[in-house]
């Protein structure tokens, strides 16, 4: 597997996983992981996005980076715990 491939790959898992942890109750949507992890999975696939020059794919992905990344930003503003 090429890096490219790894690195979408990654991207892809660490959002599934905090899809599949909120689907099972784990993470609720308003937690810090469950945030986290989606602007983590994003950032990630958007770099792969550009990598690949897919554009749709990076519109996408951005648009998912910035709504989890003012949740996280929001975690830290607002102090919660």
């Amino acid at each position: 597997m090429d890096s490219t491939t790894l690195l979408g790959t990654a991207g892809a898992a660490i959002i599934l996983i905090a899809f599949i942890q909120n689907q099972r109750n784990k993470w609720k949507q308003t937690d810090l992981i469950y945030d986290g992890m989606n602007t983590l999975g994003s950032a990630i696939l958007c770099t792969y996005a550009v990598l690949l020059q897919s554009w749709p794919f990076l519109v996408l992905n951005g648009v998912w980076l910035l709504i989890s990344a003012k949740d996280v930003f929001s975690y830290f503003i607002k102090g919660r715990r």
